[in-house]
Protein backbone atom coordinates (compact mmCIF):
# COMPACT_ATOMS: atom_id res chain seq x y z
CA UNK A 1 0.00 0.00 0.00
CA UNK A 2 1.45 3.20 -0.74
CA UNK A 3 2.18 5.87 1.69
CA UNK A 4 1.21 9.02 -0.82
CA UNK A 5 -1.00 11.39 1.03
CA UNK A 6 -2.58 13.86 -1.38
CA UNK A 7 -1.26 17.45 -0.37
CA UNK A 8 0.35 16.46 2.38
CA UNK A 9 4.11 17.74 0.81
CA UNK A 10 5.05 21.26 -1.13
CA UNK A 11 7.51 21.07 -3.59
CA UNK A 12 8.23 24.16 -6.63
CA UNK A 13 7.73 23.05 -9.72
CA UNK A 14 9.99 25.40 -11.22
CA UNK A 15 12.89 24.22 -9.14
CA UNK A 16 11.59 20.26 -10.26
CA UNK A 17 11.92 21.76 -13.79
CA UNK A 18 14.95 22.96 -13.47
CA UNK A 19 16.50 19.69 -12.11
CA UNK A 20 15.54 17.96 -15.29
CA UNK A 21 17.31 20.28 -17.17
CA UNK A 22 20.22 19.65 -15.71
CA UNK A 23 19.97 16.06 -16.47
CA UNK A 24 19.25 16.78 -19.63
CA UNK A 25 22.38 19.41 -20.32
CA UNK A 26 24.83 16.96 -18.88
CA UNK A 27 23.01 13.93 -21.41
CA UNK A 28 22.87 16.00 -24.41
CA UNK A 29 25.57 18.31 -24.99
CA UNK A 30 23.68 19.65 -28.03
CA UNK A 31 20.84 20.80 -26.09
CA UNK A 32 20.40 24.70 -25.45
CA UNK A 33 18.28 26.77 -23.17
CA UNK A 34 17.76 29.94 -23.92
CA UNK A 35 16.57 32.66 -21.43
CA UNK A 36 16.66 36.44 -21.13
CA UNK A 37 18.69 36.77 -18.04
CA UNK A 38 16.26 35.00 -15.58
CA UNK A 39 17.54 31.26 -15.26
CA UNK A 40 17.85 32.21 -11.58
CA UNK A 41 14.94 34.41 -10.78
CA UNK A 42 13.10 31.50 -12.46
CA UNK A 43 14.11 29.26 -9.98
CA UNK A 44 15.40 26.78 -12.96
CA UNK A 45 19.24 26.86 -11.85
CA UNK A 46 19.89 23.68 -11.14
CA UNK A 47 21.01 23.68 -14.67
CA UNK A 48 24.09 24.94 -13.71
CA UNK A 49 25.09 22.30 -12.65
CA UNK A 50 25.91 21.00 -16.13
CA UNK A 51 26.22 23.65 -18.35
CA UNK A 52 27.20 27.67 -18.28
CA UNK A 53 26.20 30.81 -19.69
CA UNK A 54 27.48 31.06 -22.77
CA UNK A 55 29.82 34.16 -23.03
CA UNK A 56 33.01 35.12 -25.57
CA UNK A 57 36.29 34.41 -24.56
CA UNK A 58 36.75 38.42 -24.08
CA UNK A 59 34.74 38.54 -20.78
CA UNK A 60 35.90 39.86 -17.90
CA UNK A 61 34.45 37.85 -14.89
CA UNK A 62 33.26 39.35 -11.50
CA UNK A 63 33.34 37.70 -8.21
CA UNK A 64 29.10 37.93 -8.45
CA UNK A 65 28.94 36.30 -12.13
CA UNK A 66 27.35 33.53 -12.68
CA UNK A 67 29.64 30.96 -14.42
CA UNK A 68 30.35 31.51 -18.00
CA UNK A 69 32.34 30.47 -20.38
CA UNK A 70 32.63 30.57 -24.23
CA UNK A 71 31.44 26.89 -24.77
CA UNK A 72 28.29 27.52 -22.49
CA UNK A 73 24.74 26.44 -23.50
CA UNK A 74 22.32 28.84 -21.32
CA UNK A 75 22.77 31.94 -23.93
CA UNK A 76 21.27 34.59 -21.64
CA UNK A 77 20.61 37.96 -23.36
CA UNK A 78 17.78 40.56 -22.30
CA UNK A 79 16.01 40.55 -25.67
CA UNK A 80 13.14 37.66 -25.84
CA UNK A 81 12.76 38.16 -29.67
CA UNK A 82 16.41 37.72 -30.45
CA UNK A 83 16.49 34.83 -28.31
CA UNK A 84 13.56 32.96 -29.99
CA UNK A 85 15.51 33.93 -33.52
CA UNK A 86 18.53 31.95 -32.13
CA UNK A 87 16.31 28.94 -31.15
CA UNK A 88 14.40 28.57 -34.05
CA UNK A 89 18.16 28.16 -35.76
CA UNK A 90 19.36 25.91 -33.53
CA UNK A 91 15.82 23.62 -34.00
CA UNK A 92 16.01 23.84 -37.76
CA UNK A 93 19.85 22.27 -37.29
CA UNK A 94 17.95 19.34 -35.40
CA UNK A 95 19.23 19.94 -32.21
CA UNK A 96 16.62 20.26 -29.12
CA UNK A 97 16.35 23.77 -27.13
CA UNK A 98 14.29 25.87 -25.07
CA UNK A 99 13.38 28.75 -24.33
CA UNK A 100 12.02 30.16 -20.80
CA UNK A 101 10.91 33.33 -19.84
CA UNK A 102 8.64 35.30 -17.37
CA UNK A 103 4.54 34.79 -18.48
CA UNK A 104 4.40 38.48 -19.28
CA UNK A 105 7.27 39.23 -21.41
CA UNK A 106 6.37 35.90 -23.14
CA UNK A 107 3.92 37.62 -25.76
CA UNK A 108 6.76 39.86 -26.78
CA UNK A 109 7.10 36.46 -29.53
CA UNK A 110 3.92 35.86 -30.32
CA UNK A 111 4.45 36.95 -34.19
CA UNK A 112 7.63 34.84 -34.27
CA UNK A 113 5.71 32.23 -32.97
CA UNK A 114 3.00 32.33 -35.46
CA UNK A 115 5.46 32.74 -38.06
CA UNK A 116 6.77 29.50 -37.48
CA UNK A 117 3.62 27.94 -37.24
CA UNK A 118 2.81 28.90 -40.04
CA UNK A 119 6.35 27.86 -41.78
CA UNK A 120 5.74 24.14 -39.81
CA UNK A 121 2.47 23.91 -41.98
CA UNK A 122 4.09 24.90 -44.93
CA UNK A 123 6.77 22.54 -44.38
CA UNK A 124 4.79 19.61 -43.86
CA UNK A 125 3.92 19.39 -47.30
CA UNK A 126 7.45 19.47 -48.99
CA UNK A 127 8.65 15.69 -49.00
CA UNK A 128 12.50 16.98 -48.39
CA UNK A 129 11.89 18.48 -45.15
CA UNK A 130 12.46 16.79 -42.17
CA UNK A 131 10.35 16.76 -39.03
CA UNK A 132 12.18 19.31 -36.59
CA UNK A 133 12.12 19.40 -32.31
CA UNK A 134 9.42 21.30 -31.08
CA UNK A 135 9.53 24.83 -30.14
CA UNK A 136 9.04 24.55 -25.75
CA UNK A 137 8.33 27.23 -23.90
CA UNK A 138 9.18 27.17 -20.55
CA UNK A 139 6.49 30.31 -18.57
CA UNK A 140 6.76 31.29 -15.27
CA UNK A 141 6.72 33.51 -12.76
CA UNK A 142 3.10 34.08 -13.81
CA UNK A 143 0.54 36.44 -13.11
CA UNK A 144 -0.70 35.21 -9.60
CA UNK A 145 2.74 35.10 -8.09
CA UNK A 146 3.79 38.55 -9.29
CA UNK A 147 2.04 39.92 -6.67
CA UNK A 148 5.40 41.68 -5.62
CA UNK A 149 5.51 43.47 -9.05
CA UNK A 150 2.66 44.40 -9.58
CA UNK A 151 0.33 44.78 -12.53
CA UNK A 152 2.69 45.00 -15.24
CA UNK A 153 4.08 41.63 -14.17
CA UNK A 154 0.39 40.49 -14.67
CA UNK A 155 -0.67 38.85 -18.26
CA UNK A 156 -1.61 35.20 -19.39
CA UNK A 157 -2.35 36.01 -22.97
CA UNK A 158 -0.08 34.19 -24.81
CA UNK A 159 -2.23 31.21 -23.92
CA UNK A 160 -4.85 32.75 -25.31
CA UNK A 161 -3.28 33.72 -28.55
CA UNK A 162 -2.29 30.04 -29.46
CA UNK A 163 -5.04 28.43 -28.08
CA UNK A 164 -7.72 29.95 -29.83
CA UNK A 165 -5.12 29.98 -33.37
CA UNK A 166 -6.87 26.76 -35.43
CA UNK A 167 -3.99 24.51 -36.16
CA UNK A 168 -2.88 20.83 -35.15
CA UNK A 169 0.60 22.40 -33.90
CA UNK A 170 0.02 23.60 -30.16
CA UNK A 171 -0.19 22.21 -27.08
CA UNK A 172 -0.57 23.96 -23.71
CA UNK A 173 0.23 22.52 -20.56
CA UNK A 174 -0.42 23.21 -17.08
CA UNK A 175 1.39 20.90 -14.63
CA UNK A 176 -0.85 20.83 -11.47
CA UNK A 177 2.48 19.55 -9.27
CA UNK A 178 6.01 18.88 -9.31
CA UNK A 179 4.45 14.90 -10.32
CA UNK A 180 3.39 16.03 -13.65
CA UNK A 181 6.52 17.49 -14.19
CA UNK A 182 8.45 13.55 -15.99
CA UNK A 183 5.08 12.97 -17.90
CA UNK A 184 5.45 16.37 -19.04
CA UNK A 185 9.37 17.18 -20.05
CA UNK A 186 9.59 13.59 -21.67
CA UNK A 187 6.54 14.34 -24.08
CA UNK A 188 8.71 17.55 -24.63
CA UNK A 189 11.91 15.88 -25.47
CA UNK A 190 10.06 13.71 -27.78
CA UNK A 191 7.35 16.12 -29.49
CA UNK A 192 8.27 17.10 -33.08
CA UNK A 193 7.13 19.67 -35.32
CA UNK A 194 5.25 21.56 -31.95
CA UNK A 195 5.04 24.77 -30.06
CA UNK A 196 4.35 23.43 -26.48
CA UNK A 197 3.98 26.21 -23.97
CA UNK A 198 3.67 25.03 -20.37
CA UNK A 199 2.84 26.88 -17.70
CA UNK A 200 4.13 26.69 -14.08
CA UNK A 201 5.04 28.52 -10.79
CA UNK A 202 8.01 28.69 -9.11
CA UNK A 203 6.28 29.03 -5.24
CA UNK A 204 6.09 25.85 -2.75
CA UNK A 205 2.20 24.54 -3.80
CA UNK A 206 1.17 20.86 -2.71
CA UNK A 207 1.97 17.43 -4.52
CA UNK A 208 -1.57 15.83 -5.37
CA UNK A 209 -0.80 13.46 -7.51
CA UNK A 210 1.44 10.42 -7.01
CA UNK A 211 3.60 8.86 -9.95
CA UNK A 212 0.99 6.70 -11.60
CA UNK A 213 -1.47 9.29 -10.80
CA UNK A 214 0.32 12.04 -12.75
CA UNK A 215 1.00 9.39 -15.51
CA UNK A 216 -2.68 9.18 -16.48
CA UNK A 217 -3.39 12.41 -15.64
CA UNK A 218 -0.91 13.61 -18.31
CA UNK A 219 -1.95 10.62 -21.32
CA UNK A 220 -5.86 11.39 -20.76
CA UNK A 221 -5.24 15.24 -20.35
CA UNK A 222 -7.16 15.38 -17.05
CA UNK A 223 -8.65 12.84 -14.67
CA UNK A 224 -10.72 13.24 -11.40
CA UNK A 225 -9.04 13.99 -7.77
CA UNK A 226 -10.60 10.92 -6.06
CA UNK A 227 -9.08 12.08 -2.53
CA UNK A 228 -11.14 15.58 -3.53
CA UNK A 229 -14.56 14.31 -4.70
CA UNK A 230 -17.20 12.33 -2.94
CA UNK A 231 -19.55 11.36 -5.47
CA UNK A 232 -23.14 9.79 -4.82
CA UNK A 233 -23.20 5.39 -4.57
CA UNK A 234 -24.07 6.10 -8.30
CA UNK A 235 -20.96 7.98 -9.08
CA UNK A 236 -23.03 11.32 -9.61
CA UNK A 237 -22.70 15.02 -8.26
CA UNK A 238 -24.16 17.77 -7.30
CA UNK A 239 -21.82 20.33 -8.81
CA UNK A 240 -18.26 19.89 -10.99
CA UNK A 241 -15.13 21.61 -10.57
CA UNK A 242 -12.87 21.71 -13.37
CA UNK A 243 -9.45 23.25 -12.93
CA UNK A 244 -6.60 24.16 -15.04
CA UNK A 245 -3.21 25.26 -13.51
CA UNK A 246 -1.94 25.09 -10.16
CA UNK A 247 -2.88 27.47 -8.16
CA UNK A 248 -6.30 27.78 -9.74
CA UNK A 249 -6.44 23.62 -8.72
CA UNK A 250 -5.39 24.52 -5.34
CA UNK A 251 -8.33 26.64 -4.52
CA UNK A 252 -10.68 24.22 -5.67
CA UNK A 253 -9.78 21.94 -3.55
CA UNK A 254 -10.29 24.00 -0.55
CA UNK A 255 -13.37 25.11 -1.68
CA UNK A 256 -14.15 21.64 -2.42
CA UNK A 257 -13.27 21.30 1.90
CA UNK A 258 -15.60 24.59 2.90
CA UNK A 259 -18.59 23.02 0.93
CA UNK A 260 -18.19 19.74 2.34
CA UNK A 261 -18.29 20.82 5.60
CA UNK A 262 -21.18 23.14 5.13
CA UNK A 263 -23.19 21.26 2.51
CA UNK A 264 -22.42 17.35 3.85
CA UNK A 265 -25.40 15.94 1.73
CA UNK A 266 -24.35 17.11 -1.29
CA UNK A 267 -21.56 15.60 -3.57
CA UNK A 268 -19.01 17.84 -5.27
CA UNK A 269 -16.38 16.38 -7.92
CA UNK A 270 -12.92 17.94 -9.16
CA UNK A 271 -11.77 17.05 -12.44
CA UNK A 272 -7.75 18.86 -13.36
CA UNK A 273 -7.32 19.54 -16.86
CA UNK A 274 -3.32 18.98 -17.72
CA UNK A 275 -3.42 20.15 -21.02
CA UNK A 276 -5.28 21.70 -23.61
CA UNK A 277 -4.90 22.31 -28.03
CA UNK A 278 -7.20 24.21 -29.92
CA UNK A 279 -10.60 23.52 -29.44
CA UNK A 280 -10.11 20.36 -27.26
CA UNK A 281 -8.62 18.85 -24.18
CA UNK A 282 -5.55 17.01 -24.38
CA UNK A 283 -3.10 17.51 -26.74
CA UNK A 284 -3.18 17.29 -30.92
CA UNK A 285 -1.71 13.75 -30.78
CA UNK A 286 -4.36 12.76 -28.48
CA UNK A 287 -7.51 14.91 -27.67
CA UNK A 288 -10.23 13.72 -25.41
CA UNK A 289 -12.77 12.42 -27.48
CA UNK A 290 -16.58 13.14 -27.51
CA UNK A 291 -17.50 10.21 -25.50
CA UNK A 292 -14.15 10.46 -23.16
CA UNK A 293 -15.66 13.72 -22.05
CA UNK A 294 -19.47 12.84 -21.45
CA UNK A 295 -17.96 9.92 -19.09
CA UNK A 296 -15.64 12.15 -17.03
CA UNK A 297 -17.87 15.30 -17.13
CA UNK A 298 -21.61 13.86 -17.36
CA UNK A 299 -23.72 15.87 -19.38
CA UNK A 300 -26.03 17.61 -17.00
CA UNK A 301 -23.90 18.31 -13.87
CA UNK A 302 -23.25 22.34 -13.28
CA UNK A 303 -19.55 23.13 -13.77
CA UNK A 304 -17.51 25.66 -12.15
CA UNK A 305 -14.73 26.29 -13.73
CA UNK A 306 -11.08 27.77 -12.73
CA UNK A 307 -8.34 28.65 -14.78
CA UNK A 308 -5.09 30.11 -14.50
CA UNK A 309 -5.76 32.11 -17.95
CA UNK A 310 -8.43 34.10 -18.83
CA UNK A 311 -11.69 32.03 -17.38
CA UNK A 312 -13.60 32.39 -21.47
CA UNK A 313 -10.73 30.63 -23.08
CA UNK A 314 -11.22 27.30 -21.01
CA UNK A 315 -15.12 27.72 -21.25
CA UNK A 316 -14.70 28.29 -24.65
CA UNK A 317 -13.11 24.61 -25.26
CA UNK A 318 -15.63 23.30 -22.85
CA UNK A 319 -18.25 24.08 -24.71
CA UNK A 320 -17.66 22.38 -27.56
CA UNK A 321 -17.97 19.21 -25.99
CA UNK A 322 -21.24 20.06 -23.55
CA UNK A 323 -23.80 22.64 -23.43
CA UNK A 324 -22.38 26.61 -22.42
CA UNK A 325 -25.20 27.10 -20.43
CA UNK A 326 -23.58 24.27 -17.77
CA UNK A 327 -20.71 26.73 -17.10
CA UNK A 328 -19.68 29.21 -15.14
CA UNK A 329 -15.94 30.45 -15.50
CA UNK A 330 -13.48 31.94 -13.17
CA UNK A 331 -9.53 32.68 -13.78
CA UNK A 332 -7.76 35.86 -14.41
CA UNK A 333 -9.74 38.85 -15.74
CA UNK A 334 -6.71 41.51 -15.98
CA UNK A 335 -7.18 42.55 -12.00
CA UNK A 336 -3.77 43.11 -10.79
CA UNK A 337 -1.73 45.21 -8.37
CA UNK A 338 1.03 45.25 -5.98
CA UNK A 339 -0.99 43.10 -3.27
CA UNK A 340 -0.43 39.59 -1.26
CA UNK A 341 -1.25 36.34 -3.65
CA UNK A 342 -4.69 35.65 -2.23
CA UNK A 343 -5.78 39.21 -2.27
CA UNK A 344 -4.76 38.68 -6.19
CA UNK A 345 -6.84 35.69 -6.59
CA UNK A 346 -9.67 37.91 -4.55
CA UNK A 347 -8.99 40.75 -7.09
CA UNK A 348 -9.72 38.77 -10.04
CA UNK A 349 -12.68 36.17 -8.15
CA UNK A 350 -10.89 32.85 -8.53
CA UNK A 351 -10.53 32.21 -4.37
CA UNK A 352 -11.66 29.27 -2.79
CA UNK A 353 -14.29 31.81 -1.41
CA UNK A 354 -15.56 32.70 -4.88
CA UNK A 355 -15.88 29.12 -6.06
CA UNK A 356 -17.86 28.69 -2.62
CA UNK A 357 -20.11 31.30 -3.49
CA UNK A 358 -21.21 30.36 -6.57
CA UNK A 359 -22.85 27.29 -5.11
CA UNK A 360 -24.04 28.96 -2.01
CA UNK A 361 -25.83 31.15 -4.57
CA UNK A 362 -27.08 28.37 -7.25
CA UNK A 363 -28.48 27.20 -3.76
CA UNK A 364 -29.93 30.56 -2.43
CA UNK A 365 -28.16 30.11 0.90
CA UNK A 366 -28.01 33.24 1.98
CA UNK A 367 -26.34 32.35 5.65
CA UNK A 368 -23.86 30.94 3.76
CA UNK A 369 -23.00 33.60 1.12
CA UNK A 370 -22.67 35.93 4.17
CA UNK A 371 -20.22 33.68 5.86
CA UNK A 372 -18.06 33.49 2.52
CA UNK A 373 -18.20 37.16 2.48
CA UNK A 374 -17.70 38.08 5.34
CA UNK A 375 -14.65 36.05 5.82
CA UNK A 376 -13.23 37.31 2.25
CA UNK A 377 -13.53 40.92 4.23
CA UNK A 378 -11.33 39.28 7.26
CA UNK A 379 -8.75 37.89 4.93
CA UNK A 380 -8.24 41.45 2.95
CA UNK A 381 -8.53 43.18 6.05
CA UNK A 382 -5.62 41.34 7.89
CA UNK A 383 -3.82 41.37 4.02
CA UNK A 384 -3.86 45.24 4.13
CA UNK A 385 -3.21 45.76 7.74
CA UNK A 386 0.20 42.72 8.18
CA UNK A 387 1.03 42.59 4.47
CA UNK A 388 1.24 38.92 4.31
CA UNK A 389 -2.19 36.46 3.82
CA UNK A 390 -3.77 35.14 7.19
CA UNK A 391 -1.81 31.74 8.31
CA UNK A 392 -5.09 29.74 7.60
CA UNK A 393 -4.86 30.06 3.84
CA UNK A 394 -1.83 27.90 3.62
CA UNK A 395 -0.39 30.17 1.18
CA UNK A 396 3.41 30.95 1.16
CA UNK A 397 4.15 34.33 0.92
Amino acid sequence: MSDFIPGATKKSIAKTIGTRLKLQAAQDPTFYLFSPDETTSNKIDEIYQATSRAWGDRLIQKPWDLPSSPDGRIVELLSENVLFSLMIGHLLSNEPAMMTSYESFFPIILSQVVQHLKFLEQSEEVEWRPQYPSVNLLSTSTCWRQDHNGFSHQSPILISALLERPGQHVNCFFPVDATLVDPCFNFLLESKNQVNLVTFNKTNEPVWLSESEAQQNFEQGCSFFDFASNPDSDGHFDYLFVTAGDIATREAVYAIELLKQDLPNLHFGLINISSLTYGKIGTTQNPLSQANFDRLFGQTTPIITNFHGYPNTLVDILSNYTDKRRLIGHGFEEQGSTVTPFVMLTMNRASRLHLALDVAEDLHRSELVTKYQDQLADYQAYALEYGTDHPDLGIDN
